[in-house]
């Protein structure tokens, strides 16, 4: 018979149902089971990203194809909306050098004076005008 000092850890003395003592390994405290994780649902936001996602890169793929059928006319509006720049600029140049030289030919003949005297702040302003 061994002395209680002497029994070793994880073991007990036990007396069995015929009245026999004997040794015996403790049962051991089973740890309760891990909390099953239980599903969170998926917020709306998410949803909603995830069904838009799809749409956006199929309209951007749509564009990017409906770019490339057009790129030769978009090409063929840039070189006419540059010419109309173009045009326009020429215009714009032009005119005072056409209109310069009518009006010096006009005023080549005839001189306009003007005077205009007032008194006061707001009193009546006399004028004359004297072609010469």
């Amino acid at each position: 018979m061994m002395l209680p000092s002497e029994i070793p850890p994880g073991v007990q003395l036990v007396t069995l149902p015929g009245g026999t003592r004997t040794l015996a390994y403790a049962p051991v405290p089973v740890p309760p089971a891990p909390p099953v994780p239980t599903a969170k649902p998926i917020p709306a936001w998410a949803k909603t990203t995830a069904l838009l996602v799809p749409t956006v890169g199929i309209g951007i793929a749509a564009a990017g194809i409906g770019l490339s059928y057009a790129a030769p006319g978009l090409i063929a509006m840039s070189h006419a909306l540059w010419a109309a720049v173009a045009l326009i600029a020429a215009g714009i140049v032009a005119a005072p050098l056409l209109l310069g030289g009518v009006r010096r030919a006009k005023t080549s003949q005839t001189q306009i004076t003007q005077t205009i005297t007032a008194t006061g702040m707001f009193g009546r302003a006399n004028g004359t005008i004297n072609h010469h």
